[in-house]
């Protein structure tokens, strides 16, 4: 179906959406396959999908505006700030990939695997974490160098993947990189 959605279906979806985003679990996948599921596919589900996602997206742009100033205002001056280059992997992954993902993976069927392997890393990482307590080198956010950014930005690059959440990519490349749990969360403390 390629139309606007139905007042329940979008109803729907909306929740999914905000049950979804502030979760370390991915609202695209779960869109993709709550969309398969209630038979709202094609060019006008991806379009609204964006819609609602960019709903989400300013909000938290809304909530953490004084912090995202601090770090425009700090970039290339304030190291705190420099950890921001680990968008740098994903933006280029996105770039240089981002067709063929849309093209192959933004399908119920592929976004499913994804869940499975996210959950079987997910599982792995923290096995190894209990299994290596010593591995943890940094506790705090404010720690981090650029480099330990830019391995947390390639971990978070796979989020490019329809089904494998943003900041549980963070969270356990984070983790499988040195950082500690609380070190590795996407969202700073204030």
């Amino acid at each position: 179906m390629d139309s606007a959605p139905s007042l329940l279906v979008a109803l729907l979806l909306g929740i999914v959406e905000g049950l979804t985003e502030f979760l370390p679990i991915s609202s695209t996948g779960h869109l993709i396959v709550a969309g398969s599921l209630l038979g709202y596919t094609g060019e006008s589900a991806k379009v609204f999908e964006i819609v609602i996602q960019a709903g989400a997206i300013l909000a938290v742009c809304w909530e953490f505006r004084a912090r995202l100033a601090t770090v425009a205002r700090g970039l290339f001056r304030d190291a705190r700030a420099n950890r921001f280059v680990a968008f740098v992997p994903a933006a280029a992954r996105g770039f240089l990939s981002g067709r063929h993902i849309k093209a192959w993976l933004f399908a119920p069927v592929p976004v499913a695997v994804a869940f499975v392997a996210g959950a079987l890393v997910i599982l792995w990482a923290e096995r190894r974490q209990r299994a290596r307590p010593g591995a943890v080198r940094i506790d705090d956010v404010d720690a981090m160098r650029w480099t330990d950014a830019l391995k947390v930005g390639c971990a978070q690059a796979f989020a490019l993947v329809p089904g494998t959440s943003r900041s549980g990519a963070t969270i356990i490349g984070g983790m499988l990189f040195g950082l500690s749990r609380r070190a590795a969360s996407p969202i700073p403390s204030r």
